[in-house]
């Protein structure tokens, strides 16, 4: 694309987000029928399997669910997806094969590179909005990824909630707290660790050290060493799923370090929890939803009702699930308002229409309500894992970014 082409496509998208009254017009009839399409390229196998299969089945549920009550404004959602196995170049081709084949109005992949390796197209489509389970920084911005929405908040968003919820529970002792970071060399582990340094400056909270590892075969115990001489109260991991989380843990605790272990997000799903509480350790940390064992959410309720009635054998809601059915919830609700105003699902419509949800409610998947007007959700809550229930239970209140 052009700079030319890209600034003509923006300046339009900006003129939509700015119309009020919504006219009417006669080639817009065929847009209000049929079903809606929601594509996806969906990792199912490969290495974030894992998790794939849970994004896949919670996107699936959420439209399963949704045509059950009525589907959006009397139209049916219609699911179209292939397993990218977590390849890029086999998701970007899934992309172009859905895009051309199913001309879908939403599309959710499986990546940061996924995003941006497809969205010169999707704006150059004029026709598709799309999300993913990513909560990279760049994936929120309004201006330059136009037609993509983060669903919960940006990595930056949740190291400024860190360090408030640390200010805020270290008020009145004698010393702030010490905080080490620990991250993977890749763009998941560095993403929001500036963020969350300039705050913790802010409030007076000491970094006293960074290390920084490959993402996996990893020797430990030299960073431990760096962690030992540095005895920081707080180590804050990012860019981790699981490994090397639990053996940076006991290597830790062998060094005589007692310090509290806080992560992010995907950093704190039932993998993560369950080995360090078979270690007698804790987690705590930032979540962008409540978790699918909570019950004062209608929404949560009614994804362990559904998975319980059709998915018997799935026992644990994974914060990946809620993450992808939440997305449809987004993509369901920016159709609702496009379709309710009489305008057709093109970029610029639905981009205004996901602008202007800034107090919709999520039915409790996020204790506030949700505020996409800047293309991501930000805030997030701490949770600490608790031994006896064996799970994450609330440890503040709502915190916005």
């Amino acid at each position: 694309m052009t700079d030319i082409r890209r600034r003509q496509l923006i300046q339009s998208l900006g003129a939509a987000a700015t119309l009020g009254a919504l006219g009417s017009h006669p080639a817009w009839a065929q847009a209000a029928k049929g079903d809606i399409v929601i594509g996806a390229s969906q990792p199912i196998t490969g290495i974030f399997s894992f998790a794939g299969t849970d994004m896949h089945y919670g996107l699936n549920d959420f439209i399963a669910w949704k045509n059950s009550t009525g589907g959006v404004a009397g139209r049916k959602l219609r699911y179209v997806y292939e397993d990218s196995g977590f390849k890029l170049d086999q998701g970007v081709a899934i992309f172009k094969k859905i895009m051309a084949a199913e001309k879908p109005s939403f599309f959710y992949g499986d990546s940061t590179q996924w995003a941006k390796a497809v969205a010169q197209d999707a704006i150059a489509s004029n026709s598709i909005l799309t999300s993913s389970t990513s909560l990279a920084s760049s994936m929120a911005d309004p201006v330059n990824m136009p037609q993509h929405f983060v669903p919960g908040p940006i990595y930056g968003a949740m190291h400024e909630i860190l360090m408030e919820y640390i200010a805020r529970t270290s008020q009145g002792a004698a010393n702030k707290p010490k905080i080490a970071y620990v991250y993977a060399d890749t763009e998941f582990g560095r993403d929001g660790i500036p963020a969350g340094k300039a705050r913790a400056e802010k409030l007076g909270l000491p970094i006293v050290t960074e290390i920084v590892t490959k993402q996996a075969g990893i020797d430990v115990g030299p960073e431990v060493a760096k962690l030992r001489r540095a005895r920081p109260d707080i180590v804050i991991f990012q860019g981790y799923i699981l490994a090397p989380i639990p053996e940076f843990v006991r290597q830790m605790r062998e060094a005589g370090l007692n310090s509290q272990v806080m992560g992010t997000a995907w950093g704190l799903n039932k993998p993560a929890y369950d080995a360090l509480g078979a270690m007698g350790e804790s987690l705590t940390g930032v979540a962008p939803y409540r978790y699918g064992h909570e019950t004062d959410s209608p929404t949560i309720n009614t994804m362990r009702e559904f998975t319980a009635k059709n998915r018997p054998d799935m026992k644990h809601i994974s914060m990946f699930y809620v993450s992808a059915w939440l997305s449809g919830m987004v993509f369901a609700e920016v159709a609702e308002r496009c379709i309710k105003a009489n305008k057709p699902l093109t970029l610029p419509n639905m981009k205004a229409a996901l602008e202007s949800m800034k107090d919709w409610d999520s039915g409790g998947v996020t204790g506030l309500l949700v505020d996409l007007s800047k293309h991501q959700i930000p805030s997030g809550r701490m949770y600490r894992y608790d031994p006896v229930k064996k799970a994450m239970e609330p440890a503040s209140g709502w915190i916005k970014a």
